[in-house]
């Protein structure tokens, strides 16, 4: 069973790191060898979405109604956008 909630993003936090020391695979080598890496880590904040004159915001409120999500992502390709919503699928893993 999958439940869905609607988030809406509400803040980008950036923030800027020194290298870190990251292990990467060298396919010369075939050794895992340490490399310094700067990091760029985003911190996102996310709260449920309700509006009572969305049908959608209504259903999704019982199940919603209040809460908080924070992700921290170094990912440069992955980015939300704050004022804009988002799915969110609970899936259990068996």
């Amino acid at each position: 069973m999958t439940i869905r909630a609607k988030f809406r993003c509400n803040t980008v936090e950036q923030s800027t790191s020194g290298p870190v020391q990251v292990m990467r695979y060298n396919s010369s080598s075939g050794q895992s060898e340490p490399t310094d890496m700067m990091t760029w880590p985003r911190t996102y904040r996310f709260f449920p979405s309700y509006d009572p004159d969305v049908p959608e915001d209504q259903r999704y409120a019982a199940a919603t109604p209040s809460g908080e999500l924070v992700l921290r992502v170094d990912n440069p390709a992955v980015s939300f956008e704050p004022g804009r919503f988002y799915y969110l699928d609970f899936t259990l893993v068996e």
